[in-house]
């Protein structure tokens, strides 16, 4: 241990951090690059995308408060760059990549974002550099995306340039959990690969959980995220057992979680969405199925979620056919369209699901969300109502409840379907 921190101390001499490069500037690259800045590193942000960058500049980008704030100083200082120039990396003291890595239609990994940027960050790597990779993949992800053609162009791993993985644990819209609060898991390929790497992630959080490798650090996030698929699903299936019963969910999952130990409460809803539960379980499973291995409780958690959307919609049906209705020509307002309270992110939003399913059954549907003026459906896009009448709407069905906004018009529609469980908590929260 003694000669690994020695060796440590004369590399960081060696290589002083003063700037970082983030690869990808979307909802994790942004407030991580924010975050490198306001911590005293200069930084420059690469993006393919023109536009993005631009909407960067003016701060119409989708934020919590505190990174707007970061953004409106860091958009006009020197050491804050933005950039499509791929190239620019190479200028950097270490380089974060922080792409998607999102599915296909066949809820296959679609890897070419991730692939591509690490071709770009390996053929422009100069010795001294530490590499990050903060997007969540498969395991061995790491070592065939960089390690392995770094090795190929003649690099030590460990003396020329310092490999890691630290993937990303940003939850968008939440204030309570930021990222300089939340602790980072790290894993690099050699102890000195780990240290250098934990100065950069340190800029971030103070609180850093090193592991043994890279592959670790990998596998850690895919289990954080399928540990939360599989209770999610479980959480939904309760929720339609004590329908059952006439009780109710919410009031059950309380009480349980009165119990100081042993249980952790997850609540039902009208489905998942964004980057994380709804994509990281099926990079373990495709990997799975490559070595015929199964992971039977993980792959029906993940079919349940698929077929939440679904089970929402038969509940409309059923609440319609218990009033003698059919949902043909049924007006339906979907309230929420976002997959979670207060951010502008519909990526694999269930609302999205649950309309176009309406509208297949003869349902005419709309929907409300004030932080999004549209969005694409099958056959094309809709329009957010911009101020809804109760009366002009057979059903509402609540599916995001925006905070700070006013529902009191639902008081007015003959029938509230609420796949949340939580509307009035939510209602009187506001």
């Amino acid at each position: 241990m003694t000669s690994t921190v020695a060796e440590f101390e004369t590399i960081a001499e060696r290589n002083e951090l003063t700037s970082v490069a983030v690869i990808g500037m979307g909802y994790v690259g942004l407030p991580t690059a924010l975050g490198l800045h306001a911590g005293g590193v200069g930084v420059i942000g690469i993006d393919l995308s023109q536009n993005r960058l631009d909407s960067i500049r003016t701060g119409e980008v989708d934020l919590i408060e505190a990174d707007h704030r970061r953004l409106e100083k860091a958009v006009h200082q020197e050491d804050f760059q933005l950039t499509t120039d791929s190239a620019r990396m190479a200028e950097a003291d270490a380089v974060l990549v922080c792409v998607p890595t999102g599915l296909d239609e066949y809820l296959m990994p679609d890897l070419g974002p991730l692939e591509a940027a690490c071709a770009a960050l390996v053929a422009n790597a100069r010795r001294g550099q530490t590499f990050i990779l903060t997007s969540t993949s498969y395991v061995g992800t790491s070592n065939r995306l960089l390690v392995k053609p770094l090795v190929a162009k003649g690099f030590t791993i460990g003396r020329d340039l310092f490999v890691a993985s630290s993937p990303e644990r940003i939850d968008p819209g939440n204030v309570t959990h930021t990222q300089s609060e939340t602790p980072r898991v790290l894993g690099g390929v050699t102890p000195v690969c780990t240290a250098m790497a934990q100065r950069v992630i340190n800029v971030l959080t103070p609180s850093v959980h090193c592991v043994s490798s890279p592959e670790a650090a990998e596998m850690t996030k895919l289990y954080e995220n399928t540990f939360r698929a599989v209770n999610i699903a479980l959480a939904n299936e309760f929720a339609e057992i004590s329908d059952g019963f006439a009780i109710d969910p919410i009031e059950v999952i309380d009480a349980a979680a009165s119990k100081p130990y042993g249980f952790m409460a997850f609540h039902p809803g009208p489905g998942v969405g964004g980057h994380c539960i709804p994509c990281d379980p099926h990079y373990l499973l495709w990997q799975l199925r490559a070595t015929q291995s199964n992971a039977p409780l993980v792959t029906q958690a993940m079919h349940a979620i698929a077929e939440r959307p679904k089970q929402v919609v038969d509940r409309v049906l059923n609440t319609l056919s218990r009033e003698g209705k059919g949902m043909a020509g049924t007006r339906v307002l979907v309230v929420g369209v976002t997959y979670k309270p207060g951010v502008q992110d519909v990526r694999s939003s269930s609302a999205l699901d649950i309309l176009d399913l309406l509208a297949a059954k003869g349902a005419k549907v709309g929907y409300y969300d004030p932080l999004v003026p549209n969005v694409r459906v099958t056959g094309g896009s809709l329009d957010t109502v911009p101020e809804p009448e109760g009366q002009d709407w057979d059903v509402a069905l609540i599916h995001t409840v925006q905070p700070g906004h006013d529902y009191e018009w639902l008081a007015d529609c003959p029938t509230v379907i609420d796949a949340t469980y939580r509307f009035d908590r939510a209602l009187f929260a506001n």
